[in-house]
């Protein structure tokens, strides 16, 4: 394992500022922009298609490091162009018809709420969200009684919401799904580099995630793993192109016999590398490390936010993660993360139409996010929360 001053020096961000908003997009570690920059260099004095060439053994490697990240075979792993791409590459496998039943929870991300509805007005299906407990985080009772009721094609759980240092029981609700023989799809836009995934243990068939958040990658690159049983079963994505299927007749084409089906044949090498970059820098370090290194920074941000006079801390849910938001009604949103910009803070503000449930549950229209990774130290969490202490407002 790495340690923290190893890790930060690999970080360049980190000499110049107090970056927390790892939840946007974090600060790649040195190997990552260095592989990007090689390969497009590379590029550009060989060409495209004869650098592709060179590297095809290194760019294979991505699969085989993003399957051991999540215990999983490199058949099973396609790569993306985010996780909202990645996601709704699964969503269009999904055969659907008039009535099919979509279940959810009041916390899924807002990309996947704007899918689902639009699925609903095209194919006429049925959006049902299983509610939250009063203490945060999906009621699994009313999501088995709403799979027993309606037998959902899909059961949709956002791992980690935007909004919010909730985390989602995915493994609780695979066992339901598969129980009952239902399609399931985990987001772990927010989770993947900061919690430990396991898709065997979550029992999903789908995951889809991004790199340029918590896993340190490249900005337009991500991921989606997709389960044998999704293969078996003939799901493939709409649209595929000649590198998801191959033409076998002028009327006929044979899907991708594995995750490639999920694959268009345009993608950046250079981001594929740049993203199996930062998958073994990640498990260099030990995902048995960052882990508890993430909750305990998040969790020292929360109690120091709480101690502020006006303050309210968000999160609600019994396990929570490196997400953290607060409000508190004199702080000017806007002006807020300017004042913490001159002072070399990087922070965020979740507006409230990424929330339309979670929000106005909570009396708030907005939220201030704080969002620490392993490379952040306890003295620059107290360097934030005492600057934004000194917050006076407009």
């Amino acid at each position: 394992m790495l340690s923290l001053d190893q890790i930060r020096n690999d970080t360049a961000g980190c000499a110049a500022r107090i970056h927390l908003n790892n939840a946007g997009a974090a600060l790649p570690p040195d190997p990552v922009p260095e592989t990007v920059t090689e390969y497009i260099r590379l590029e550009a004095r060989i060409g495209g298609y004869e650098a592709a060439d060179q590297y095809a053994a290194r760019l294979a490697g991505f699969y085989a490091s993003m399957a051991r990240f999540l215990n999983t075979e490199s058949r099973n792993i396609a790569f993306a162009t985010s996780a909202t791409d990645a996601y709704a590459r699964a969503l269009s496998a999904v055969p659907w018809q008039p009535g099919d039943v979509v279940l959810t929870t009041e916390n899924d991300y807002v990309s996947n709420q704007i899918a689902f509805l639009s699925l609903k007005k095209r194919f006429q299906i049925r959006l049902l969200r299983a509610r939250d407990q009063e203490a945060g985080g999906v009621d699994l009772e009313d999501m088995d009684y709403l799979i027993r009721q309606h037998e959902p094609k899909l059961v949709a759980v956002t791992h980690v919401p935007t909004n919010s240092g909730l985390v989602q029981p995915v493994a609780e609700v695979g066992k339901l799904c598969r129980a009952h023989d239902c399609w399931y799809l985990v987001d772990a836009c927010q989770s993947a580099g900061q919690l430990a995934l396991d898709v065997e243990e979550i029992g999903c068939d789908f995951l889809s995630g991004t790199m340029r958040k918590y896993m340190r990658g490249p900005r337009g690159a991500g991921f989606l793993y997709a389960s044998n049983r999704v293969f078996a079963e003939g799901l493939e994505m709409l649209l595929p192109d000649m590198r998801s299927g191959r033409w076998t007749s002028p009327d006929h084409y044979e899907p991708a016999a594995d995750a490639r089906r999920f694959e268009y044949w345009e993608m950046a090498p250079a981001l594929i590398l740049g993203s199996q970059a930062a998958v073994e820098y990640a498990q260099q370090v030990g995902m048995d490390w960052i882990e508890p290194r993430v909750r305990e920074l998040s969790a020292l941000t929360r109690s120091l936010l709480a101690d502020l006079p006006g303050v309210r801390v968000l999160d609600k849910g019994a396990d929570l993660c490196g997400i953290v938001t607060a409000h508190n009604p004199a702080w000017d949103p806007h002006d807020l993360l300017d004042y913490l910009w001159e002072r070399n803070i990087n922070a965020r503000v979740t507006p409230n139409y990424v929330a339309r449930i979670d929000f106005p549950r909570k009396g708030v229209k907005w939220a201030l996010r704080i969002s620490p990774h392993y490379y952040n130290t306890e003295a620059e969490i107290r360097m934030a929360v005492d600057a934004i202490a000194g917050y006076q407002g407009k």
